[in-house]
């Protein structure tokens, strides 16, 4: 039996939902065998340590696969890197995946987004409204290991992406999120929360606006990865925890405020 693409818990009745859909690193054998990329190359464009974030939701989605094997974050006709371009410049193949690859991959993908409709779909029915924490995270030393950091002026720790949520709809809901995160007690300093500044938001959240408008509400949450080391993978737990720590202060009035609208 094939190893799961995606892990779904479907926890107490609760209007609000966390994923961590770029968190996953494995590919099935026949991907792994036409991949040029080593190990490190492709974890750091993935979000690792984002499912440790994803129990302060009753009801949480954790991709289990890798977005050089299908990326759940980009629309059907570009899920499979097919050209550098696709990937940050990055020679993803030895040589172009067949059509049989490319097919199972995005019958994957279809399937994860059929679930995902389910999910929300009964959530919807209990709740009449719903909120998805869409959690994710950015690189900022993209020059190298031993250059600076890029300008934090437009790299904020914490970028929340609404480009395509009605904002005049759930506006408590990105208020809320924006002063709840700015202002818990972080370690040394209060997190630089902004919007719209890096990331308006990838496909995941497009398509659950599209689905069900004025009903879901995604946001798209990117993380700095100020804590880890990007190009190593070695994490600053206590910073990991901390996030956590943030994103539980934000889901009780995060709840409040869906259930004033």
């Amino acid at each position: 039996m094939a190893d799961p693409a995606w892990q779904i818990v479907r926890g107490q009745p609760s209007p609000l939902v966390a994923t961590a859909i770029h968190d996953g690193h494995a590919v099935r054998e026949q991907v792994a065998a036409l991949l040029a990329l080593d190990d490190a190359t492709r974890r750091r464009e993935e979000d690792p340590f984002t499912s440790r974030w994803v129990d302060v939701a009753p009801t949480r989605i954790v991709g289990l696969r890798s977005r050089f094997e299908f990326d759940l974050n980009r629309p059907r006709q570009q899920a499979v890197y097919l050209r550098p371009e696709d990937a940050w410049g990055l020679e993803v193949w030895k040589r172009p995946p067949g059509p049989e690859l490319i097919a199972r991959s995005l019958e994957i993908y279809d399937g994860f987004y059929r679930e995902v409709h389910a999910v929300l779909s009964e959530l919807i029915r209990r709740h009449g409204k719903v909120v998805v924490l869409d959690l994710h995270s950015y690189n900022h030393r993209r020059e190298g290991p031993e250059r600076p950091p890029a300008d934090p002026r437009a790299n904020p720790e914490v970028n929340l992406g609404t480009g395509s949520l009605d904002r005049k709809r759930w506006a408590p809901i990105v208020e809320t999120a924006i002063a709840t995160l700015s202002e818990y007690d972080f370690p040394g300093h209060h997190l630089d929360v902004r919007e719209n500044v890096k990331f308006q938001g990838g496909h995941f959240v497009q398509w659950i606006h599209q689905t069900f408008p004025r009903i879901v509400c995604g946001l798209a949450i990117e993380f700095k990865k100020t804590f880890m080391d990007e190009w190593t993978g070695e994490p600053d737990l206590e910073h990991v925890k901390a996030i956590r720590q943030a994103l539980a202060h934000a889901v009780g009035p995060l709840a409040e405020a869906l259930g004033s609208l």
